[in-house]
């Protein structure tokens, strides 16, 4: 489908985020808001070209990315979420620990939360859960980036507004010869 939607593109190499770990470059597991069948697929041979693939909300993170310590929540269907330490990119799993009365971070910033809170309350969580991560992690700053990031009315103090336009960045980021963000990999040094 998307090969046929980009037929006519001239194109050298692909970046792909997707939402759900990413391990050298493969899926760990099948997304948790998609459909089955990313696991074990060939996205090289499908596109014909090289690739590299991570986490969605790190994409989005790096190209979003301005220096020092940044910590990334992206609202959507679920809750990405990445932190860039003096360019490090750490991919972060922050959506299913648990929040408050068992139910999840992303029970409460995630679509779910939304619609079962309703707009202003949900507004209150993410200000109240970008504040304390921020603080927990050590961040400069956080980008609240995401599809439903547009339906924040007043930004939480510490916080910017991100763009989904940031992942295409973080997707050209990906290539470039000199990175000047790095992606620590399991088993690596600090």
């Amino acid at each position: 489908m998307v090969k046929k939607l980009v037929g006519d593109w001239s194109f050298d190499c692909v970046s792909l985020g997707l939402p759900c770990p990413i391990i050298n470059e493969c899926p760990l597991r099948e997304p948790h808001n998609l459909g089955g069948g990313w696991m074990g697929f060939n996205f090289r041979k499908a596109f014909g070209s090289p690739i590299k693939i991570i986490n969605d909300a790190a994409m989005q993170a790096l190209g979003s990315y301005e220096g020092g310590l940044m910590l990334f929540l992206g609202l959507g269907t679920g809750l990405g979420a990445a932190m860039i330490v003096d360019g490090m990119l750490e991919p972060m799993e922050l959506a299913h620990l648990i929040y408050k009365r068992g139910k999840t971070y992303e029970d409460y910033l995630g679509l779910r939360g939304l619609e079962r809170s309703g707009k202003k309350e949900w507004r209150r969580h993410v200000a109240k859960i970008a504040k304390n991560l921020k603080i927990a992690l050590k961040a400069d700053y956080v980008v609240l980036g995401g599809g439903n990031s547009k339906k924040l009315k007043k930004l939480p103090r510490g916080t910017r507004l991100g763009s989904n336009t940031c992942a295409f960045l973080g997707g050209f980021r990906m290539w470039q010869k000199q990175q000047a963000t790095r992606q620590r990999h399991p088993g690596a040094a600090p």
